[in-house]
């Protein structure tokens, strides 16, 4: 970030501390030379970082990007009214660890471009990765070949892969309908590379139809066979998601099995099954499918799925009191009406987990102000070379849980 005559810009390629040769025109920032290279800068590991839009910050070292997303999270903490903070929990995924991606496709000349979209223009075909899952990548050669045979892609297109314990779950998106001999060729890529499911949709938000299903979609969280809908979201990695389950069991009250955890957009199980495990769990989701995937594996657990769109309707203060704990993972934008029914109720232990830090600094300013105190806090980065960072934080307003935490800060 570069800023003159109380202007701000953003100069892609480039880290605090730097000498940059600039011109600048019409309100715009061009880079002319780094004159000066920052102590932490390397060089990136893919040879298409320069360009493609996947891997914004591979030429930052990794320890120094992790200390700069603790930051993030850090700053948001000290915004909201939270003074001596404790010491964070730190995660940060390795690469070629990514289990999930969203591509884009473009139909060119003599076949079609797989990949991610450079940097403001068309997709950069992804010959080369760094941050996906070596069996994503595999998967990616034939896979190109496959797609460039179908009628259907006459354009402009997408496909969302999901790295599922039963296998790659792909959907795909493409401007014109899948023909027969189209559903032929999936059904005939997806026997060879042992895929459970193709799905397709016209567009993002529109219903899918399933074109090809060999076997059963499964995943499992914390023991349980979940079949997740297709395109839902996962968490990135699967150590990332060690590292926020893990953070937030830690993040608990102590509690027996009759206790009652209220989750807040659950998803289709990532926390809820692991929660099931400490307490009574009432998990609240928007999206249909995703809470009917978790209500489908919630027989014979501790686990009670409900479809509730949190954003139009909110737990009031009276369903949320009867919770020992709250334990809410928001979408991007931050759990919105939700704050104000929470503060409102007599909740006195959350688990807040957050992936984005300026939502989660205007939520937790009138969670400071309803007389909640920052008992831990953890960083995660799943989201390796990139800005996006996540956080598990645990709130209290128990007096003697706030006393034993502050006591143990001390020692």
């Amino acid at each position: 970030m570069v800023r003159h005559a109380n202007q701000s810009f953003y100069i892609p390629g480039t880290l605090p501390g730097e000498q940059l040769h600039l011109r600048l025109t019409d309100g715009k920032a061009e880079l002319i030379e780094r004159e000066t290279d920052a102590p932490n800068r390397v060089v990136p590991l893919c040879s298409l970082a320069n360009t493609c839009g996947g891997c914004a910050l591979q030429h930052m070292s990794p320890d120094s990007l992790l200390s700069w997303k603790v930051e993030q999270v850090q700053r948001a903490l000290t915004k909201s009214g939270f003074e001596k903070l404790p010491t964070p929990r730190i995660y940060q995924t390795a690469p070629q660890s990514r289990q999930r991606i969203d591509l884009a496709l473009q139909r060119v000349p003599g076949g079609i471009t797989l990949g991610l979209h450079q940097r403001g223009g068309d997709p950069v075909d992804m010959t080369e990765c760094h941050l996906i899952h070596p069996k994503l990548l595999e998967l990616l050669p034939p896979l190109r070949q496959c797609l460039a045979s179908l009628g259907a892609l006459t354009g402009r297109g997408s496909l969302a892969i999901n790295l599922l314990d039963s296998g790659p779950d792909l959907t795909l998106e493409t401007p014109a309908p899948l023909t027969s001999s189209d559903k032929e060729k999936l059904a005939a890529f997806a026997r060879a590379h042992h895929i459970p499911r193709i799905t397709w949709r016209p567009a993002p938000g529109k219903e899918t139809e399933t074109a090809v299903q060999n076997a059963p979609v499964i995943h499992h969280f914390a023991d349980v066979k979940v079949s997740p809908p297709p395109a839902s979201f996962l968490q990135a990695s699967h150590e990332g998601e060690e590292a926020i389950v893990s953070s937030v069991l830690e993040g608990l009250p102590p509690l027996n099995r009759k206790d009652r955890i209220i989750e807040l957009y659950a998803g289709c199980g990532t926390l809820t099954f692991p929660l099931s495990q400490k307490g009574q769990v009432k998990a609240y989701e928007g999206d249909s499918a995703a809470i009917s995937a978790l209500r489908t594996a919630s027989h014979g657990t501790r686990a009670e799925g409900f479809e509730r769109d949190l954003n139009r309707q909110p737990l009031l203060p009276q369903e949320l009191n009867q919770a020992r704990v709250l334990v809410l993972d928001p979408p991007y934008s931050g759990a919105g009406k939700q704050i104000g029914t929470i503060s409102r109720s007599t909740v006195r232990d959350i688990v807040y987990v957050s992936c984005n830090p300026a939502a989660l600094e205007k939520d937790l300013s009138s969670l400071k102000k309803a007389g909640f105190a920052l008992i831990s806090w953890a960083v995660v980065d799943q989201f390796l070379w990139s800005t996006e960072v996540e956080a598990v934080l645990t709130l209290s307003r128990d007096p003697k849980r706030i006393r034993k935490a502050e006591k143990k800060r001390k020692e």
